[in-house]
């Protein structure tokens, strides 16, 4: 407890003073409401308008006071919406009020006051400053259009990851200033701006002849510093050499198998639930990516990682050995790779629940399609969209191989409980999520149970689609945190330095480090050949990080689980209960035959809704309004309750296949055989080629032979 300060003598009273006004500076009250969208934009917009009007009256008038407080209004306005207000920007872009456009009628406006002001022979006075500031804004087109050619030179038509791609002449980025020409002019023409001002104020020339020149020497430094990456020696390699090297790598790295993706940035989790299993595979792996983006949306992986963004790239794949190539998800630019016809293709999905996305009749344009198990097998023929039983093939889940499988019921002083509900979908059907109808009723019912410990891991993309998914999303995570504060845990006793230590060393092992003005050349620069062993680095540094990260939690606390650590399967194995909704959550919790709840939102009867999803054989159906968790947590505890053990293991087995032999191992299998059919494939096309070639040759001679008058001479057929 601190010390009381000694007390004064007190003074006489005083009348009291005026309370002094606040000084007008940027409060954090202030900032906060810059950063609310609608008002912020309004605010900057209405400020900056105001700020160019008043700089137009007082040029027009001239009033000098008006003309210094309304430019340096306008440019610190600038500086605000470029500090919180970025989006605002591509609103005046749109209107044709960009940055550099708002900066030459700036600096316009401070030459018309200039010349207003004082004598009539202010002209010729100040024709050197006007002259001085039309050649910075010739420089500036200058820069940017060597900026644009330097950005070309550095656009290559192939982006890698994990590959020693030296030969093509990587070099780190340009500054990024030099990149952005709105910032930059902000930037160089700063001082030409201020010389202006004093030049207008104290009726100095040669205070804005020295920005000016400070400005142009800027200039030519930024254009020279281009230039120089323009020379032959300084720029990476062009689009044909790149190409070339291209089919030089694939020829020596010779790949087999292939995991393809296109997508979104928040679709990246489809692609990376696949990287380990991929990576387990007894071939040589690739991975095909079509955005640029999507390189390092990748998770860290030592797969050799290839981005084609044209097509005319793309097609170099058919005369390369890759036979396989696995699909984790549908694309718009799926059916472009789909024409390779050297490659065989196989749908392996991200998951498998009984939606509709479950059996695409996108599918059938592929060669083979895996599944989990007979389920899935049966669902495809249901819905009767053009997928042929005998191209249907049962690899189990690969993923799951790590799954711990249920050890009884909660030992402990808690029941740890995982809700995790799905997103809300593209097609508004009610029984897609939980979130919105039943996610709050639900927090309540298992908040109101001292013995429970909660764990609230929420799709990624809750909240795109259906605003009412991300306002009930936030309220779930307030009375989870509400529920902490009435909640007392002590910390464990554990080494909180250790947790930090090897949360240091995986983000080492799994991070690549860049500058902010990193551009994509400078990144396949740094993210070259991995070191040998970092795989199985990273695995053990993830265990390692799992063990810490679960032991440093106080035990009755509930979580909010929304980053990537820790992932979906480990806060399965931390779990005695999974609540969820129709998805492939549920699938996937099954390799454990825990048991689980799915929360009915659909308006379906509760037989109905068992019937129209058979993921929900052996779950509990829990009502939107939460009633029935009681219950559910009472079988948990007391597994003599649970009448639905055994319906647990049978639809692990219908929907996820045996155990043995393990997934990967059957995964394996899958991409053999199919390997295997796309080289008869290649055998047979090759011999019906080798089978025609010679007729051609000969119907081509004969043809010839006949315009020259020629026919049954011999050897007058000569071949195309």
């Amino acid at each position: 407890m601190p010390l009381p300060l000694p007390r004064r003598r007190q003074p006489a009273p005083r009348p009291p003073a005026p309370r002094p006004r606040p000084a007008p500076a940027l409060t954090g009250r202030a900032v906060r409401f810059l950063r609310r969208p609608a008002a912020g934009q309004a605010l900057v917009a209405a400020v900056l308008a105001a700020a160019f009007g008043a700089q137009a009256v007082a040029a027009l008038l001239p009033h000098m006071p008006l003309l210094l407080a309304a430019t340096a209004a306008s440019l610190a306005t600038e500086a605000a919406l470029c500090r919180w207000q970025r989006g605002v920007l591509s609103l005046f872009a749109k209107s044709h009020a960009d940055v550099s456009v708002r900066h030459v009628l700036r600096d316009l406006l401070l030459v018309v006051g200039l010349l207003r002001l004082g004598e009539q022979d202010r002209e010729s006075v100040y024709a050197p400053l006007v002259a001085g500031l039309l050649a910075f804004y010739a420089l500036h087109c200058a820069v940017q259009a060597v900026s644009v050619l330097v950005r070309r030179t550095r656009t290559l038509p192939v982006v890698t990851r994990n590959i020693d791609a030296s030969a093509l002449r990587l070099s780190p980025a340009p500054p990024a200033l030099l990149r952005r020409p709105g910032h930059r002019l902000l930037a160089f023409g700063l001082p030409a701006t201020a010389g202006l001002l004093a030049t207008a104020v104290a009726d100095a020339p040669l205070c804005g002849a020295a920005g000016l020149a400070v400005s142009l020497l800027l200039a030519l430094t930024g254009l020279g510093v281009l230039l120089l990456r323009l020379l032959p020696g300084r720029r990476p390699a062009g689009e044909e050499e790149v190409l070339e090297w291209f089919d030089a790598w694939l020829a020596e790295y010779r790949p087999t198998v292939g995991l393809y993706f296109s997508g979104g940035a928040s679709s990246a989790y489809q692609a990376n639930m696949w990287l380990e299993p991929l990576a387990k595979l007894d071939a040589r792996p690739v991975i095909v990516l079509r955005e640029r983006f999507m390189v390092q949306k990748i998770a860290a992986t030592d797969i050799p990682v290839v981005c084609l963004p044209k097509v005319s790239t793309l097609m170099r794949l058919e005369h390369s050995t890759l036979q396989v190539l696995i699909h984790p998800s549908n694309s718009g630019k799926t059916s472009q790779v789909l024409r390779i016809p050297t490659i065989k293709h196989t749908f392996v999905n991200h998951g498998e629940s009984d939606k509709l996305s479950s059996c695409n009749p996108y599918a059938k344009a592929y060669d083979e399609v895996w599944v989990a198990g007979p389920a899935a097998r049966e669902r495809y023929a249901l819905a009767d969209v053009g997928v042929e039983d005998k191209d249907v093939v049962e690899i189990g889940r690969p993923q799951l191989d790590a799954v711990r499988p249920y050890d009884g019921p909660p030992t402990g002083t808690y029941t740890t409980v995982l809700y995790a509900p799905t997103w809300e979908g593209w097609d508004g059907n009610p029984g897609n999520t939980s979130v919105i109808a039943a996610g709050e009723n639900l927090v309540r019912a298992l908040l109101a149970d001292p013995g429970v410990r909660l764990l609230y891991k929420p799709h990624p993309l809750t909240g795109s689609v259906d605003p009412r998914a991300g306002a009930a999303d936030l309220r779930i995570r307030e009375l989870i945190r509400a529920a902490n504060r009435e909640r007392s845990c002590a910390r464990p006793a554990v080494d909180g330095g250790e947790l930090a230590r090897l949360t240091a060393e995986l983000d080492r092992l799994t991070t690549s480090v860049f500058r902010s003005a990193a551009d994509q050349v400078e990144r396949m620069l740094v993210q070259c050949a991995p070191e040998p062993g970092r795989a199985d680095a990273v695995a053990r540094a993830t265990a390692a990080w799992e063990e810490a990260y679960w032991a440093s939690l106080p035990e009755g606390e509930h979580q909010i689980v929304t980053d990537a650590r820790p992932a979906l399967y480990s806060c399965f194995d931390r779990a005695d209960l999974l609540i969820s909704d129709v998805s492939s959550v549920i699938s996937d919790f099954l390799a454990s035959e825990k048991p689980y709840a799915v929360a009915n939102t659909s308006g379906l009867p509760k037989d109905a809704f068992r019937a129209a999803f058979p993921t929900v054989a052996a779950a509990t159906v829990l009502t939107p309004d939460g009633a029935g968790v009681a219950e559910l947590l009472e079988t948990v505890r007391h597994p003599e309750k649970d009448r639905l053990a055994g319906a647990r293991a049978a639809l692990k087995l219908r929907l996820l296949g045996p155990a043995e032999p393990p997934s990967q191992e059957r995964f394996d299998t899958a991409v053999r055989n199919l390997c295997a059919a796309a080289r008869n494939h290649r055998a047979r096309v090759t011999e019906r080629l080798t089978a025609e070639l010679p007729a051609q040759r000969r119907a081509v001679g004969e043809e010839r032979a006949a315009v020259q008058g020629t026919v049954g001479v011999p050897g007058t057929e000569t071949a195309p």
